[in-house]
């Protein structure tokens, strides 16, 4: 079948063949995989690759002759990083035609410049091997995520003197703030933290299998990593705290936030509202009889007075501050969260470290109350809770569930303040 032109046009009637732009497409996918970068750094032997071409068959040239010609040299006009393979069709019906059966590419280069991205690869052979020239353990980050390479370009160096550092200097036992390495800042490492990670992990050729999608929703909400108690390591609860406990940094110390509802039970002078250390909240001693904790800032600071009683702020999962403050454990603890799978879970982990921990406005009537204020909930909790009442177990259940709906979620801040208080403040408070 003789060619025409590169203007030639293809008919509707084509969908079922290869077009150029389909084997392009192809191309791209393998390129946007990294497996066209990686076979630069270690080839498998794929090349010459072969890509089959879905070609016309002796009855569709009888049916439309013209729009299988030009689907033909459309193909041939713009083969040189391929070479096509042909096939003889409808030799006899209509005719002997040479059809493109496959097209060949040489190597992986041919491949590459085929969709445009030589000078990309080009860029990623340079930063690979300036990566090796570093170490030449890193040449199996670079092969895991040569795109990622890419777009990094000289950070990914910087990662990689990172790494090395903190490979020859175990438990360093200074801030993030105080490694001193050109390029290398805190604001590097809270972008780059994982990328580092990463290389240590290749540098003891050891490289960490890619996040699970729960892992990538507690990054994405600085929630505790799956498997970690959250009570379990106040310094740990942050993205950078886990971050700065991996390779032996001093993290700063994690902050508790109080008020004492009170009035005749004395802190600091006039103050009421103290925020202190984890550790000094651990070794407290105050003649309370009841603590409230809630996660929301203006709940909070809107709590009345109340004899014996204290007021805590928390921080969704980040309740670690109370895992040592065995104090608690002689108080009434009230927790008030948002009235969500979540909401439940974190009382359910808050459980692990005080199983008398109570819950205040978590119930089904308070849901069924606010029907107008509810709201959806991002990404709902899915697991098993095993320290919930059964009351709270069910609610969670039907949260979960859909029974109210998709998604159903009620922030505390929305239920009504007097609703709250007459809940809160049981008569004789």
């Amino acid at each position: 079948m003789p060619t025409e032109g590169p203007g030639a046009r293809t008919s509707p009637r084509t969908s079922g063949w290869t077009t150029l732009a389909m084997l392009r497409a192809l191309s791209l996918k393998a390129w946007d995989s990294g497996a066209l970068l990686r076979e630069l750094l270690e080839p498998t032997g794929a090349y010459p690759r072969r890509r089959p071409l879905k070609r016309p068959t002796a009855a569709g040239l009888r049916t439309d002759y013209a729009a299988a010609h030009a689907w033909a040299s459309e193909l041939f006009v713009a083969a040189g990083r391929y070479t096509l393979e042909t096939a003889d069709v409808g030799r006899t019906t209509i005719g002997s035609n040479r059809l493109p059966a496959a097209a060949v590419f040489e190597s992986v280069d041919d491949e590459i410049a085929f969709v445009g991205k030589t000078r990309n690869a080009a860029r990623f052979r340079e930063l690979a091997d300036e990566l090796s020239a570093l170490d030449p353990a890193l040449r199996q980050w670079a092969w895991k995520r040569p795109l990622q390479l890419l777009a990094l370009e000289e950070a990914a160096l910087t990662a990689g003197r990172v790494a090395l550092w903190l490979l020859s200097t175990p438990a360093p036992g200074i801030y993030v703030r105080q490694l001193s390495l050109p390029g290398v800042h805190t604001k590097f490492l809270e972008t780059h933290r994982r990328v580092v990670d990463e290389m240590a992990a290749a540098l003891q050729a050891i490289m960490p299998s890619e996040p699970t999608a729960e892992e990538q929703t507690d990054a994405v909400l600085g929630n505790a990593e799956p498997g970690d108690a959250v009570l379990g390591n106040a310094a740990a609860r942050t993205p950078a705290g886990r971050f700065a406990e991996r390779h032996g940094f001093i993290h700063p110390p994690e902050l508790v936030r109080f008020r004492m509802l009170d009035p005749e039970i004395p802190l600091l002078g006039d103050a009421r509202d103290v925020t202190v250390t984890a550790d000094a909240f651990r070794t407290l001693r105050l003649p309370v009889r009841t603590v409230v904790v809630t996660e929301n800032l203006v709940n909070f600071l809107a709590l009345p007075e109340r004899p014996g009683a204290l007021a805590l702020f928390g921080a969704g999962y980040g309740f670690s501050a109370l895992r040592d403050a065995a104090w608690l454990q002689d108080c009434e603890v009230l927790y008030w969260g948002d009235l969500d799978t979540h909401g439940f879970r974190i009382l359910d982990q808050l459980r692990a470290a005080h199983p008398h921990v109570g819950s205040v406005l978590m119930d089904r009537a308070t849901l069924l109350e606010h029907r107008d204020a509810w709201g959806s909930e991002p990404t709902p909790a899915t697991a098993a809770l095993t320290r919930l009442t059964a009351e709270e177990s069910e609610l969670y259940q039907s949260l979960a569930d859909g029974e109210f709906g998709s998604a159903v979620r009620l922030e505390q801040e929305l239920i009504g303040w007097d609703w709250a208080l007459a809940r809160l403040l049981p008569r004789g408070n």
